[in-house]
Parts: C-alpha cells; structure tokens; sequence
C-alpha cells in the first residue's frame, strides 16, 4: 500500500535554495584563500561598507524630519538602483555566480533556478549595505504605525528589485561580459568611477549650502513615480495620510519586480537553450555573415592607398585595444568633464575648453608603442622618409578626424554653459592651433622617445621606461604650448590694444597656423622614424 502511494505521488525535488547559498559562501571562502593580499582587500571592503553605511544610515536619521528629507531618500535610492544595474557590466568578474553559463549543462529548471540565485544573491556585503541604506531612507520619513508597516514592505521590494536588476541584467548581456568587449568595458569602469566622483564632488558643494537640499525637490517629483524609489516614496506618502498614493507606489515596485523576474527567466532559458558561438549553428551563422568583401560603412570614406589603410588600422587599435581605447575615453571624458564640473561649481571660463585640444593632442605620443612588437609589420613597409612621412601624417589625419569635431563640441558647449560668446572664435582658434602644435611633437616625440605599453596588467610603461613616458610626454606638452606663444601673443596684443573688432582673425589664422606646425612637425619627425625604426622596434617591444 506505502509502495503504491509513493508510485502515486512522487518525492518533491529537494529544494536549490540551500545549495546555491553554500556554493555562494564556498566561492567566497576560496576565493579569499588565494592569496593573502585578496583576504586583506576584501576585509577591508567589507570594513569600508559596513563604516560608509553605519554613517549614511546616521546622518538619514538625523535628517528625520527635515521638509525636504523626501527628496534625498527618493535620489540615493535611485542611485543605489542605477548602481546595481551597472555593476554587472564593469565588473563582471566580480561574482562567479554572475556567469549562469557554468550551469547550462545541469539539469535545472529556469523558475527554481531564479529563486535559488536571487536569495543567493542576498549573501555579501552589497546586499547588506543596501539594505542599510534603504531602512535609514525609511527610518528617515516613516511617521506612524502604518508608515513603519509601510516601510518593512518598501525595504523588501527595494533590495528585492536591485538583487534582481543586476542579476537580470548579468544574464542578458552575458555573452557580452565573456568576450572581448565586456572586458573593455571592465577596463572603462575607472573612467566611469572617475566621472562619477566629480558628480559626487559637485552634489556635495551644492548639498552643503544651508538650503541645499531644496534643490533636489523637482528631481525628487520625478523620482517619486519611478520604481523603485516609488516604494520608499509611499512611506511618506501613508505617514501624511495619503494612502491612496502609497499603494500606488508600493503596486509600481511590486510590478517592476515581477516583470524583473519574467525577464530574467525569459532570458535564461534562451540562454540555457540557444546555441552559443562554439556550435555549427552559429559558426555557420557568423561565417554568411562575414562572406562579404570590401570595406562596410565609414570606411569606405577614407581615402585609398597607405593612407587610407593606416587610417583604418588606427581605428580599429582605438576600437578593439583595451588599453588604446581606455586612453582615447580617458581623454574625451576628461576633456569633456573640465568644462562642465567648472561650469557647475560657478568659477569656469570658456579657457577651460583647451582641456579637449591638450589631452587628444597628447593620443599623438608614442604612437609606434600602442603597436608593441607588432610594429615589425610596420617597420618593414618603411623604407625611405617619404614612407615614414605617410605613416605618420595617416595616424595624425585619424587623431584629426576626431579631433576637430570634438573639439568643436567642447568649445561650442563651453561658450554655451560658461560664456561669453564673444569669445568663441578666438578660444576656438587657440584651440586648433594648440592641437596642431601638439600632433606636431607628438610626432617627433614618437620617433625620439618610444616605449613599450605592456598589453597584459594595469601599467601602461614597461619596466624601467618610466622616465622616457614621463619626458616624452611633459616635455613634448611643454614644446607644444611654446609653439603655439605667437598665437597666443597675438590674442594679447589684441587685447591690450582694444582691437576686439579684430579678434576674429584668430579663427582662420589659428587653422591655417594648426595644420602648418603640424605639417612641419611631421615632416621634420619622418627622417628620424625612417632611420631609428630598429631602435623604435627594440624600444617599443620590451613589454
């Protein structure tokens, strides 16, 4: 009769829960057994976390009824949100259980899968900090029994919809994060970091003011609505009285989430289920793709020859390269983000627009070492000066190709947020004259002081190539704001003069003094090039 009723109703498969929660404290546990300086780092992490929010959580406190506390809840829990959704792209490997790809061949339903993961995903120092902050975003605006209640729900829906976000999002671009291009964007995520503390940097001036936080109110209207902050935003709702609006907000998380966890299923099962670039299928898939010939889209513009063929190869090393294209972002973002934190701090001038010329004129240095010891290929198309002149005017016709326009941007928006526009054409001169001067040295530089850039770990200098990078680069910097003193002389005189009417000339002479140096430059570099190319090649392959 038991054997009958056991056939009749099988054994309910064990629940994944438990295993996932130890698989995740077993990676954690070996992970720090790796090294010595792994276990110091990430002590210290969770030292770091538990200090930063102990202090968040005090400070939202001691804001408790502040008229616009609101507000800042509603931001930092958008922000907390915005975080956790792009953690998963610029640190892909900071969580082996990030990659469900390592599951694929086990025999594993999607549904039971998701809820071993999410609550896996509950255990570290992320979730526990978030879960800090979101209760003191509570604690500060609950007023009353029904408000706290309120709050014990928005607290599990909040942390639920950044758990899920992240790992929703880790499933869908895990293809990305595994190739070559997700590590690139781990490469970025310094650029972002850097961005991202100018931002704080400058929120703290502004919030720092007696009536600071009275300026995050029209954002905090906007926010209000948005999930999740939607859910901490019915907390002050319900502690007024206004219960309708806390539903309502509590209802838009609460519908975030499902919807979260629907796309991640979605997406995991056609990652569990679709074929992957290892198999007939997508190889086949990928060849009838590339069977096309001839160059695609931009690249049919540029010009033919050697020229055109440099031009593209330099593209693609600032495209494909992490360390190429982590020094070109470095260069747009900062040169972007001058102007604009001083615009913001209020003590700008248009002047600061130079930033764009100087740090993407500086791309030009060292331009055989972003080769490494590839540059044999090179060196044996180069024979005489007038080969080396070529090579090295293509490479600066690429940096210009997006030089200039960027450049342009940066002064039009500086003029446009710092002003005045009367200054426009004569910054916008100095500008490309300085670009000139600096594709001028960094052309020479490039043929005097070559050094090798590591492709492998963080350092972008060999061993012992320290000083030649650090000569190569301020002293060229140094020629390079002298060659452009006659312009600058001339805006002075200009001025002291009274000559204002005038100041427009400086545009055209500016462009036609900018690509002059930099004709020069180049040609003045091409000999030296076409005779130090085994020097060039010893120096450039040291890394």
């Amino acid at each position: 009769m038991s054997t009958g009723s056991a056939a009749a109703h099988p054994a309910a498969a064990p629940s994944l829960t438990s295993v996932f929660v130890r698989l995740k404290l077993s990676l954690l546990r070996n992970g720090l057994r790796q090294s010595t300086g792994r276990t110091v780092a990430y002590v210290a992490s969770i030292a770091v976390g538990l200090v930063f929010a102990a202090g968040a959580v005090l400070g939202l406190i001691a804001l408790r009824g502040n008229a616009h506390v609101g507000a800042l809840v509603v931001l930092l829990t958008g922000i907390l949100t915005l975080g956790w959704a792009v953690m998963p792209l610029f640190f892909p490997a900071g969580d082996e259980t990030l990659d469900p790809t390592r599951l694929v061949m086990l025999p594993l339903r999607p549904r039971p899968l998701i809820v071993s993961l999410l609550v896996a995903s509950l255990v570290g120092i992320g979730p526990v900090v978030t879960f800090a902050l979101v209760a003191g975003s509570v604690i500060a605006v609950a007023e009353g029994p029904v408000a706290a209640a309120v709050g014990v729900l928005a607290v599990v829906l909040v942390v639920l919809v950044c758990v899920s976000l992240a790992r929703a999002v880790a499933t869908a671009s895990v293809r990305l994060l595994t190739s070559r291009r997700g590590r690139d964007l781990a490469v970025l995520s310094g650029l972002f970091i850097a961005i991202g503390a100018q931002g704080v940097n400058i929120a703290a001036q502004k919030l720092g003011r007696p009536d600071g936080l009275s300026v995050l109110e029209p954002l905090g209207d906007v926010l209000r609505w948005v999930p999740p902050a939607s859910a901490i935003s019915a907390v002050d709702d319900a502690g007024h009285g206004a219960y309708g609006r806390a539903a309502v907000g509590l209802s838009l998380t609460a519908v975030v989430l499902v919807l979260l966890l629907w796309w991640w299923q979605r997406t995991l099962t056609a990652l569990m289920t679709s074929p992957d670039s290892s198999t007939l299928q997508a190889v086949e898939k990928d060849s009838g793709r590339q069977s096309g010939s001839g160059d695609r889209g931009p690249a049919r513009l540029l010009p033919g020859g050697r020229t055109g063929t440099v031009m593209l190869r330099t593209l693609r090393y600032a495209w494909r390269d992490p360390k190429s294209k982590m020094s070109w972002a470095t260069a747009l973002g900062v040169g972007l983000l001058v102007p604009v934190v001083s615009s913001v701090q209020g003590n700008g001038s248009i002047y600061t627009a130079f930033s764009a010329s100087a740090l993407l004129g500086l791309q030009m240095y060292n331009q055989f070492g972003q080769d490494t010891s590839a540059f044999w290929m090179v060196a044996s198309t180069i024979s005489t000066p007038r080969d080396a002149y070529q090579e090295l005017r293509a490479r600066a016709l690429t940096l210009a190709l997006v030089a200039v326009p960027y450049v342009t941007l940066v002064v039009i928006g500086t003029a446009a947020l710092i002003g005045p526009w009367s200054s426009f054409l004569e910054v916008y001169g100095l500008s490309l004259a300085l670009l000139g001067a600096l594709l001028a040295t960094g052309a020479l530089s490039s043929a005097l002081f070559p050094y090798s850039i590591p492709s492998e770990g963080n350092k972008n200098v060999a061993p012992g190539q320290g000083a030649i990078a650090w000569f190569s680069l301020f002293g060229g910097l140094l020629i390079g704001a002298g060659l452009s003193l006659p312009l600058l002389a001339l805006t002075i005189w200009l001025h002291v003069a009274g000559l204002h009417g005038l100041l427009w000339v400086l545009l055209p002479v500016g462009v036609v003094y900018g690509a002059g140096v930099a004709e020069l430059g180049l040609r003045v570099a091409a000999p030296r090039v076409a005779r130090r190319l085994p020097e060039i090649l010893t120096a450039v392959s040291k890394g």
